[in-house]
């Protein structure tokens, strides 16, 4: 069944994120999917936790704001029983992905909020000339110091 805050696998009422008292409450990761959330744990980078999606707009395939975990998502952010710091929007860079950002990011600014959006660019390994413009602006946008 689906964690009653994040929308994430569990057996639980709570998945075993969500229920971790060491995690940052306060950081939530936003993702399209469940596979999504668990690369980035595979990481071990991210102390916060997440919001699952469970897809992406996309009005082409008839998938609007009321398929998707949206304004569940809304109402974590507007509680103030457990208050959201930053929103990091994690979603996939394809068109559908851009834009459930965008909406998301449109619905939530304004309000105090600190809302990101995850780097994109240069896989390791990859080569510049093999890259596409859209590519390499991201990767100079999102560079970091060294």
């Amino acid at each position: 069944k689906f964690c009653e805050r994040c929308f994430n696998l569990t057996t639980d009422k709570e998945c075993r994120i969500c229920s971790n008292p060491s995690r940052n409450q306060s950081t939530v990761c936003v993702v399209e999917e469940v596979l999504d959330l668990i690369a980035l744990e595979q990481t071990l980078e991210f102390d916060g936790v997440y919001h699952v999606l469970h897809g992406s707009l996309s009005p082409l395939d008839n998938v609007g704001p009321d398929d998707l975990k949206l304004h569940e998502l809304f109402n974590r952010v507007a509680s103030e029983d457990e208050p959201v710091e930053e929103l990091i929007l994690a979603n996939n860079t394809n068109t559908e992905g851009e834009a459930t950002a965008l909406y998301i990011y449109e619905r939530l600014k304004g309000n105090g909020l600190n809302i990101t959006r995850i780097a994109s660019g240069l896989p390791v390994g990859g080569d510049l000339d093999y890259a596409d413009s859209v590519t390499l602006k991201r990767a100079l946008k999102g560079r970091g110091t060294f």
